[in-house]
């Protein structure tokens, strides 16, 4: 059986930065989580960091700052190993993660001025899964993954 990485607030888990979920009520999600595809992860927390926490965004030299000047890189990267030793260990190719987030962002991420403003790109957990073959798609994004999981299910 094909397993799914999840972002755990998509799942409901109170895990976001501002102490908050972003549960989806979503009838592939629940059949997938019925069929226990789904394992749920939070990189952030998984890279140590706390709930809740200061909002944090990826600047343009790569760096995860808060907007404060923390420097919350390691942590965001120790998260994204993480998420990778998971994939690695359950055999996991595709990943279901929250958009916007400077870990899981799909395709567009907030642009380090801490404005409101997102950008194309790619949260640093959706970067390295990628690099190592993963397909990350965002919430979004749900009927295109259950295509790529039908098509992997077929002969």
């Amino acid at each position: 059986m094909h397993k799914i990485l999840v972002s755990a607030c998509l799942l409901g888990a109170p895990v976001r930065y501002d102490g908050r979920s972003q549960g989806l009520d979503n009838g592939l999600l629940a059949r997938w989580q019925a069929e226990g595809r789904l394992l749920a992860l939070c990189p952030e927390v998984a890279g140590g960091l706390p709930v809740p926490r200061a909002a944090a965004e990826i600047q343009a030299d790569g760096r995860v700052l808060t907007i404060n000047g923390l420097d919350l890189t390691s942590a965001f990267t120790a998260g994204a190993e993480a998420a990778l030793a998971l994939c690695r260990q359950q055999g996991i190719r595709l990943a279901l993660l929250k958009e916007g987030s400077p870990s899981c962002g799909a395709n567009r991420v907030y642009d380090g001025r801490f404005c409101g403003v997102s950008q194309a790109g790619a949260g640093v957990t959706s970067r390295l899964l990628r690099q190592h073959g993963v397909q990350v798609f965002a919430e979004t994004q749900l009927e295109a993954l259950a295509t790529v999981l039908q098509a992997l299910r077929s002969p």
